[in-house]
């Protein structure tokens, strides 16, 4: 499968590298472009400081600059909390999609999309400070109705971002069990 992975806001750390080596070694071929010119960041904070001033047009703008040559092959797109939100607004409007693997977030861009039937998966943990169960049961009717196949998988305790080992919300259980799901996620389609 080709995948096009996006970083978080805290840019893209070796966490974003070592998932995407991951999903190489499972057989697949990812992309991970740097959204923030070689730009990392400590705290979500500053991320989103940097975020900001690049603006959500000139950020959205990057990613698709990104995916455009490898669209036709048909991507799945896939993202960390920021990046989910991105690799969501790419694959709604990217109607050779083959699927949306959302890592610890997703994006408020679903109402009026229509996919047919795209694979998509979200895992995030519970609770979440970004992703409240309100704004999650009204993503969820939202991306249905655009026609999309969604599963959820949420991860009692864990932190926002727990599949990166360099951050306090790291959760190594919760971490390999969302791995081995995606990996599961991403032979099917």
């Amino acid at each position: 499968m080709n995948i096009m992975l996006f970083h978080s806001t805290f840019g893209l750390r070796p966490a974003v590298r070592a998932a995407a080596d991951r999903l190489r070694a499972a057989g697949h071929e990812v992309w991970t472009p740097d959204l923030f010119d070689g730009r990392t960041f400590d705290t979500v904070e500053d991320g989103m400081v940097f975020k900001d001033e690049i603006g959500k047009d000139e950020l959205l703008k990057r990613a698709v600059l990104a995916a455009a040559p490898y669209s036709e092959r048909g991507l799945v797109y896939a993202g960390f909390s920021l990046g989910a939100s991105i690799a969501q607004t790419l694959a709604l409007g990217d109607d050779r999609a083959k699927g949306l693997l959302l890592l610890h977030g997703t994006s408020d861009i679903a109402e009026g999309a229509h996919v047919d039937d795209l694979p998509v998966q979200l895992h995030v943990a519970e609770p979440d400070p970004f992703e409240t169960d309100d704004w999650l049961s009204s993503w969820y009717l939202q991306i249905r109705g655009a026609g999309a196949d969604v599963e959820v998988y949420r991860y009692a305790g864990a932190g926002h971002l727990y599949t990166d080992p360099d951050l306090p919300d790291y959760d190594e259980e919760a971490a390999e069990a969302t791995w081995r799901t995606a990996l599961g996620f991403l032979e099917t389609l």
